[in-house]
């Protein structure tokens, strides 16, 4: 049996952990600090934007388009495999577009779309106004019917229960201090925890912002910086625009995201470190995405604010998001990590990759 053990449970962890539990003769350990979906996973609206996202070439849109196709079957999947049911909006996303957006832009991606397998609608006012008659101030928009949203906390608890029908060992509440490694071999022999220590033939680093410290630990320098996103819940009347049609709509980099009973997400902030490193919400920034969104949706003036909240998204320093490869100087060390705002979209594509790195070795 070949021992892996991934560290960190968010979405990235728990997928891989899942990915990796359909392949026999493997023994695969999760070291969770906290609990599942505890870290920037806790704080993720769930918008799956990949043929919408502009993205036409390379890995960052061969991930999207793995990832997109992926889910179709996952949820499915592990739905059955659980009998739980995981919120998945299948009713795809509204992009707004304002007097200053390019619409040949849009025109352009769409044909692309088109060869790739992908649909992308461009509506005029008028149609958009039929669709979403809730929406004020956009001059036309793009529809992507094929992209999703689903709720990243209970997609990750629903793939760590999966995974552990399947063999997989979940250890939550264990702290991971030091890896174990022969630094003249460039081999990791596994970590030492506060609950004692864990043998590995891979060690798969999927901790987030976590990753940074333990790379530090055998004196490695991956640079991830924490991105504040805050977000709140809203309660209107009634549902905005028609009931039956009830996309998640974005303009401005502001998403509204339906979750039904009349509630709605709104977020997401992106705010920055100081030079210290440090991060703290700020209110105003909250205001203006409310604000944003009454413009284009004055319904939401009315809207009962139930619940706030932010979280830290991981941003690589020097290099792209995601991080996925093996970590410099070792041979069975791979990182997942550094997804910054795609953590959940990329979730699948990641896993893939880190067993295509296991499996090529």
């Amino acid at each position: 049996m070949t021992k892996i053990i991934i560290i960190g449970c968010g979405i990235v962890g728990a997928t891989i952990a899942y990915e990796l539990s359909l392949i026999s003769q493997l023994d695969v350990t999760v070291i969770e600090q906290k609990t599942p979906a505890s870290g920037s996973t806790g704080a993720a609206l769930g918008i799956l934007m990949g043929v919408i996202s502009g993205k036409k070439k390379g890995r960052a849109w061969k991930y999207r388009d793995y990832s997109l196709q992926r889910y179709e079957t996952l949820i499915p999947e592990i739905e059955a495999k659980t009998g739980i049911n995981i919120p998945f909006n299948r009713q795809g996303i509204v992009k707004l577009l304002f007097k200053d957006d390019n619409l040949e832009k849009w025109h352009q991606l769409q044909q692309t779309r088109q060869s790739n397998g992908w649909q992308l609608e461009i509506w005029d006012r008028e149609h958009l106004i039929t669709k979403c008659p809730q929406i004020q101030n956009a001059r036309a928009a793009v529809y992507s019917p094929q992209d999703r949203q689903i709720n990243p906390q209970i997609l990750t608890e629903v793939l760590v229960k999966a995974a552990t029908s399947n063999g997989v060992k979940f250890k939550f509440g264990v702290t991971v201090n030091e890896l174990l490694s022969f630094d003249q071999e460039s081999y990791c022999q596994g970590i030492i925890t506060n609950q004692g220590n864990f043998d590995a033939d891979w060690l798969i680093m999927a901790a987030g912002l976590g990753s940074t410290s333990l790379t530090a630990s055998v004196q490695k320098k991956l640079d991830l910086r924490p991105v504040l996103g805050q977000a709140i819940k809203l309660k209107v009347n009634k549902n905005l625009g028609l009931a039956e049609f009830q996309p998640v709509i974005t303009g401005h980099d502001v998403h509204l995201v339906p979750l039904g009973n009349q509630e709605y997400w709104l977020g997401a902030t992106v705010e920055f470190p100081d030079e210290m490193g440090n991060v703290i919400a700020e209110r105003e920034l909250l205001d203006q995405i409310i604000d944003e969104a009454i413009a284009f949706c004055p319904m939401l003036q009315d809207a009962t604010i139930i619940e706030t909240w932010s979280g830290k998204r991981p941003r690589p320093q020097g290099q792209a998001a995601p991080v996925i490869g093996k970590l410099t100087g070792y041979s069975n060390v791979l990182l997942a990590t550094g997804h910054y705002r795609n953590g959940v979209l990329l979730a699948p594509a990641t896993a893939k990759e880190i067993i295509d790195f296991i499996y090529e070795n």
